[in-house]
């Protein structure tokens, strides 16, 4: 339930108070406000208005599964427990196409969504990737194949020495429909430096989601928080998702993930507070600010069960799905389960006094 004015009169958000009553948009002062302030109830209140205005209590799951096809990756960043320099690495992986067909034929279930990252892997070709996605739509027809980073996309690129444009299309030729949203992290210079240095900076990330959102291709969109950024950093990130969002309105959900602290070097510098509290503001501040990208996940896998049942409350509509095995998070710490079953997920929104919608990948009723 949202508070009286006078309230947050007295918590000195009436001017915000007001943007949000009148569907104005939030400005990056007043989103810094937000993040700084002391009441979490308050900025959770007014989150949670904007989200059952936009979705009443429908809350979103899906039957999707990740397939991770290697964790071999040129890039060192400094976050990441899942990458492995080489094949011949400890713990490095790369698995065959019939090893991932086998994967999917084992859950003897019809997928809405599957869901496709892994690291950049040096040598893995474009006709490797496209030969990949046709076997699996021949295996799953129904379901729509989100595939690959940005990160991921320009590699390729790279690698055959072609565009953007041709590695997309090329890909959507095979069968796969969208991007994922990762190798955002924060968009900062100065963070990027830190944790990702050899990755895609700002500009290329969101240059490539554009090309994407240009050839009819929808794609989610992520930030990573909880470590060396400011909370200036952060809305910096969330305005420049808004922006170009106001120009191609091709982003369909926002991701906010928490910085997961184990088996990576970059814990030794974190500087932020990882806390409940920060994590529920940073939900809310970003269904506040994203005024334009219509859903927010709550990631059930970084913030495990019951903080993603809290997220419901601070903005969040959304809570991924069945997922079946995660690697990237759990290697870093992450420790929820690996999967749930459809019904956990329809119990885990009931209990939370919502309403469950199954979804597919464009979040239409399945």
């Amino acid at each position: 339930m949202l508070y009286k004015e006078s309230f947050y009169a007295k918590e000195g958000l009436a001017d915000i108070y007001h943007s949000v009553m009148e569907g104005n948009r939030i400005t990056p002062e007043q989103g810094l406000r937000l993040l700084e302030h002391s009441n979490i109830q308050a900025v959770g209140a007014l989150a949670h208005h904007v989200r059952m205005r936009k979705h009443g209590t429908n809350t979103y799951f899906v039957r999707n599964m990740h397939l991770n096809y290697s964790n071999v990756c040129i890039h060192p960043c400094t976050f990441c427990a899942f990458k492995r320099s080489s094949e011949q690495s400890e713990g490095a992986f790369i698995y065959s196409h019939d090893e991932l067909l086998e994967q999917l034929a084992q859950e003897q279930a019809e997928f809405a969504e599957i869901h496709i990252v892994g690291g950049c892997h040096p040598t893995l070709s474009l006709e490797w990737f496209t030969s990949l996605v046709k076997k699996i739509k021949a295996l799953q027809p129904q379901a729509d194949i989100k595939m690959f980073t940005a990160v991921e996309i320009d590699h390729l690129a790279q690698i055959e020495n072609i565009r953007i444009e041709d590695v997309l299309q090329a890909l959507k030729d095979a069968g796969a429909s969208m991007l994922t949203g990762g190798g955002a992290e924060i968009f900062a210079p100065r963070v990027r430096k830190q944790v990702c240095p050899t990755k895609l900076n700002a500009e290329e990330w969101l240059h490539v989601h554009s090309v994407a959102h240009s050839m009819g291709n929808l794609s989610n969109c992520t930030m990573l928080f909880g470590h060396i950024e400011t909370i200036e950093e952060r809305i910096d990130h969330l305005c420049r998702l808004r922006e170009l969002q106001d120009k191609t309105h091709g982003f369909i959900c926002f991701i906010p993930l928490p910085y997961q602290r184990k088996n990576n070097p970059l814990s030794s510098k974190v500087t932020t507070n990882d806390s409940y509290i920060d994590r529920m503001k940073t939900i809310a501040v970003s269904r506040l600010m994203l005024d334009n990208i219509e859903h927010i996940k709550a990631y059930w896998i970084m913030l495990g069960v019951k903080e993603a049942q809290s997220a419901l409350y601070f903005g969040a509509d959304d809570i991924d799905g069945t997922i079946v095995e995660e690697k990237i998070g759990h290697w870093a710490g992450a420790n929820s389960s690996h999967a749930l079953h459809i019904d956990e997920l329809r119990f885990m929104i009931t209990q939370s006094g919502f309403t469950p919608v199954c979804r597919n990948a464009r979040f239409l009723a399945a």
